[in-house]
C-alpha cells in the first residue's frame, strides 16, 4: 500500500511539473509523461501495420489535392513557428499525407504527422478550402500533443484505479504500447476521459482555424464544413455521448475564433 502510495504521489508531482507545458496557440496547460520519441516511436509502428492492410487510393487527382493541400499549410507552419522561434513544436513530427480506399467519412493524423484522408470524406470537400479545414485540424491534433495528454491521462487513471495492494508496474514498451491503442480507439466509456476528447476536438478546431489563416487559406470555409457534415450525418449521437462536439457546437467555436484568425492572417501580409 505504501509503495502504491509513494509511486502515485511521484507520478503526481512529475504531472504538476509536467502539466506547465503549454499547448500551442491556445496556451492551455496540459499534462505529458510521455517523450516526443516515445510517442513518435509508437506513432510510426501503428501507422505502418495500419497502412500494411490499407489500400491506397488510385484517385489521383484526389490524392494529388491531399498531397498539396498537405505541404502548403505544413511549410507555412513550419516558417510561422521559426519565425516565433518555436520550432520545438514540431519536434518528432514528420508530415506524410495520403489518400486511402474507405467509404467512411474521416480523416486522421497520427502523433508523428502522419495524415490520412479516406475517399468517404472526399465528396464533401470539393475545394482545396474544404480539404484544408479538415486538413488544419488533424495536423492541430499533432501539434497540440493530443495523443500524448490522452495516453497520460490514461496513465495516471489506472495508477489511481489501482486496486490495494497490488505493484504499480513502471512504464514499459508494451505498456505503451496498450495505452497507445486505446488513445486512439473510439471510446465506449462515458465519463473521466470523454470530456478532454471533446475538449482536444475543439481545440484542434480553433487550432486548425489558425493553421489555414497561416497558410492563406479561407477560413470561412471552416463553419461552411460543419454545417455540410451536419446535413450529411444520418444518425444524430447526442453530445453528452460523443467523442466528438456536435456541429451546431463546432460552428460557434470556430466563429468565437475567426476575429483572432483574421488577425493572424493581416499579420502576414
Amino acid at each position: 500500500m505504501r509503495r502504491i502510495i509513494k509511486t502515485l504521489f511521484c507520478l503526481l508531482l512529475t504531472a504538476g511539473v509536467i502539466a506547465c507545458s503549454s499547448v500551442a496557440f491556445t496556451g492551455r496547460n496540459r499534462m505529458l509523461l510521455y517523450s516526443d520519441s516515445e510517442i513518435t516511436s509508437l506513432s510510426n509502428e501503428s501507422y505502418n501495420e495500419m497502412m500494411a492492410t490499407a489500400k491506397v487510393s488510385e484517385n489521383k487527382a484526389q490524392a494529388a489535392v491531399i498531397q498539396e493541400v498537405g505541404e502548403r499549410i505544413s511549410g507555412a507552419l513550419t516558417k510561422y513557428l521559426a519565425s516565433k522561434c518555436q520550432q520545438s513544436v514540431l519536434d518528432g513530427i514528420n508530415w506524410s499525407f495520403k489518400l486511402v480506399q474507405d467509404d467512411q467519412v474521416n480523416a486522421f493524423c497520427m502523433p508523428g504527422g502522419q495524415v490520412v484522408f479516406y475517399e468517404g470524406i472526399m465528396p464533401l470537400l470539393d475545394t482545396p478550402d474544404l480539404v484544408a479545414v479538415v486538413m488544419g485540424h488533424e495536423i492541430a491534433h499533432a501539434i497540440a500533443r493530443h495523443g500524448n495528454e490522452r495516453m497520460s491521462q490514461q496513465a495516471l487513471a489506472s495508477v489511481v484505479g489501482s486496486v490495494t495492494g497490488q505493484v504499480v508496474e513502471q512504464k514499459t514498451s508494451e505498456n505503451g504500447r496498450v495505452l497507445f491503442e486505446a488513445a486512439f480507439a473510439v471510446g465506449t466509456e462515458y465519463g473521466y476521459l470523454l470530456p478532454y476528447s471533446r475538449k482536444h476536438e475543439s481545440e484542434a478546431d480553433e487550432i486548425g482555424l489558425y493553421i489555414m489563416a497561416i497558410a492563406g487559406y479561407d477560413i470561412e470555409q471552416a463553419p461552411v464544413l460543419w454545417q455540410r457534415m451536419s446535413e450529411n450525418n444520418s444518425q444524430y449521437v447526442p453530445e453528452f455521448m460523443s467523442t466528438h462536439p456536435s456541429d451546431a457546437s463546432r460552428i460557434r467555436n470556430l466563429e468565437k475564433h475567426m476575429d483572432k484568425a483574421r488577425k493572424i492572417a493581416a499579420g502576414l501580409n
